[in-house]
């Protein structure tokens, strides 16, 4: 599979590729797949296991960064909590790149850390479904209310993409409405992110 995907022609996968759920489900899977492979193959470590241009795709190198900034979140400067575009972007990503960017994909991409979401194998007919499974699943397991100081404990996940979020507003709503709880007196934490290896991390999504 990975020599087919590398000697696939650039011109049939950016054909096939031609909605926002097709772009979703391939890349998602492609970086979930390639972190195990970059990391227990090729012993790349972080930063180097995101930044290396290793990934041999229709005839293209990319990383793991070009996959998850560049095509997944419309490429978006990596350190700019969003705000900002990455105005050098090579044209192969512009060319891929999802029209809309999805929260969600936050909580489908792997990277190996112990605070990272699961690996699900996402399809094309059940993506949404999904997309919303594994946003509840995550949110539950790292989030913690405290109810007698009015602070809610969440993923640091959601400050390194705030802008993807719709800022803290966006980050409220997305807590009340998985919650189901009015928030509005809360303050929000970000939990401290645990970079502690955890390979192979699956988890079943149907």
């Amino acid at each position: 599979m990975v020599q087919e995907l590398a000697e696939t022609s650039y011109q049939e996968l950016s054909g096939q590729l031609t909605t926002d759920t097709l772009r979703k489900v391939f890349w998602i899977n492609i970086y979930n797949a390639y972190y195990q492979l970059l990391r227990q193959q090729l012993d790349l470590r972080r930063p180097h296991i995101f930044t290396r241009r290793v990934i041999r795709l229709a005839g293209v190198n990319w990383s793991l960064d070009d996959i998850e900034h560049g095509v997944l979140r419309r490429f978006r400067y990596k350190y700019s909590l969003g705000y900002l575009p990455n105005i050098f972007v090579p044209k192969r990503i512009k060319e891929n790149t999802v029209d809309l960017i999805d929260y969600r994909i936050h909580f489908a991409l792997n990277c190996g850390a112990e605070s990272c979401p699961p690996i699900v194998i996402y399809s094309v007919n059940t993506l949404e479904k999904q997309l919303e499974q594994a946003s509840a699943s995550f949110l539950d397991s790292e989030t913690e209310i405290d109810k007698q100081h009015h602070i809610i404990y969440t993923s640091r996940i959601l400050f390194w993409f705030l802008n993807d979020f719709g800022g803290m507003k966006g980050i409220r709503r997305l807590l009340e409405e998985t919650f189901e709880a009015s928030l509005a007196s809360y303050k929000i934490r970000f939990r401290k992110y645990s970079w502690s290896e955890k390979l192979n991390n699956f988890k079943d999504f149907t």
